[in-house]
């Protein structure tokens, strides 16, 4: 029993769906394809937009051995294995690893796939929903590079529904591309169920199907965007409650805890700001308790951060003021900096000025004479 979505995957490029920025004309990795390029790179992106497919369309065309793991359950052994194997009649074959959730892969891992990667013994495909710059080891990522995939819009989910030549009412079709929020595998997976179910595919069917499968999804992962959210807006609105409910849910549906933390660093400084300063340091304590400690220990430690945050005074004034003059440098560009603030290490730069009168100055004279008087801080 084939999986649909393995069924109506694309082979080519030619039946290939969305990602223009990269797979269409001239586009790196398709021109990397069609000149049979042979590199090591991370594809970076939210689930179900095309990760594994692009890796495969790739491997194909280069007519390499393509080796699939999932870094949740792969090791060391593994990649020893598929460096090892020997090589056949096709050993002019380069040999691909398609590493999906790279993320999960700790320090030790990365550092013993390091040298195959780095020898050419392996070509690396990692796929990953986690900024790679924070959980790909330097040495690494500095060997792949990094393509950024997006989620599929509406009529990218639309035509993907449509090659599953399984006929929808309009209104079923567009519920679920609503509820798929441009994750293609679920837009698949939810048709594919409904029509075991029911038979057919019709907008009551689909929402019965859907409701009981996610029901079995939240035991196994979790919404990770709508969880993440509501997260936020829980600590956000001061609510500990909702905040530690959303915090048990990402937990026990597998989150990576490392994640949770790093969004609760930048929530420190995002919305709690000036009015607890202390609360960036105990946010960065929990990242540094999760790194340290490992889970489940370590959900106590974000448990208390969270309490913490949740309750905090917040005060957004210093990040709305850094965005806002982020915007001014956008509009303004270089604009001249006052002289008085300027440095001044050489004997012609303090005759022109340069550092003169810096001891006495008002508040709002030292921004550029375009934006004198100019408030970020409120």
């Amino acid at each position: 029993m084939e999986p649909l979505a393995n069924k109506i995957r694309p082979q080519t490029l030619k039946e290939f769906v969305g990602q223009t920025h990269l797979v269409g004309p001239g586009k790196p990795l398709r021109k990397a394809i069609e000149e049979k390029h042979l590199f090591s790179f991370v594809l970076w992106g939210p689930p179900g937009t095309g990760k594994t497919t692009i890796a495969r369309i790739y491997a194909a065309a280069l007519n390499a051995r393509i080796y699939e793991l999932s870094a949740v359950s792969a090791g060391k052994e593994d990649i020893r294995k598929i460096v090892e194997e020997p090589d056949t009649l096709m050993e002019d074959r380069p040999k691909v690893l398609f590493l999906d959730e790279i993320h999960r892969f700790n320090k030790a891992q990365q550092d013993y796939l390091l040298p195959f990667v780095e020898s050419g013994r392996l070509t690396l495909i990692g796929a990953t929903t986690e900024n790679p710059s924070f959980e790909v080891i330097p040495a690494l990522l500095s060997r792949c590079r990094v393509f950024t995939l997006k989620s599929f819009d509406e009529t990218e989910l639309r035509a993907i529904v449509k090659r599953t030549k399984i006929k929808l009412p309009k209104a079923a079709e567009d519920w679920l591309i609503a509820l798929a929020n441009g994750d293609a595998r679920i837009a698949i997976t939810a048709i594919e169920n409904c029509r075991q179910l029911y038979g057919t595919v019709t907008l009551e069917n689909l929402k019965n199907t859907f409701e009981h499968a996610f029901i079995r999804f939240d035991k196994k992962g979790e919404e990770h965007y709508d969880t993440i959210s509501a997260f936020i807006k829980s600590m956000r609105a001061g609510d500990a409650d909702a905040a530690l409910y959303y915090l048990a849910r990402m937990v026990e549906g597998g989150e990576d805890p490392k994640f949770i933390a790093r969004r609760m660093v930048i929530f420190a400084s995002e919305d709690i700001g000036l009015a607890q300063p202390t609360a960036l340091v105990v946010a960065n304590a929990v990242f540094q308790a999760v790194d340290v400690i490992g889970m489940p220990e370590a959900g106590i430690n974000l448990a208390h951060g969270v309490a913490y945050l949740a309750l905090a005074a917040k005060d957004r004034t210093a990040h709305d003021g850094y965005f806002e003059a982020l915007e001014d440098v956008k509009k303004t560009g270089n604009l001249p900096i006052p002289l008085k603030i300027r440095n001044a290490p050489t004997k012609l730069m303090k005759e022109m000025g340069y550092g003169a009168g810096y001891e006495k100055y008002d508040k709002g004279s030292l921004l550029p004479e375009k934006l004198k008087g100019k408030r970020y801080l409120s």
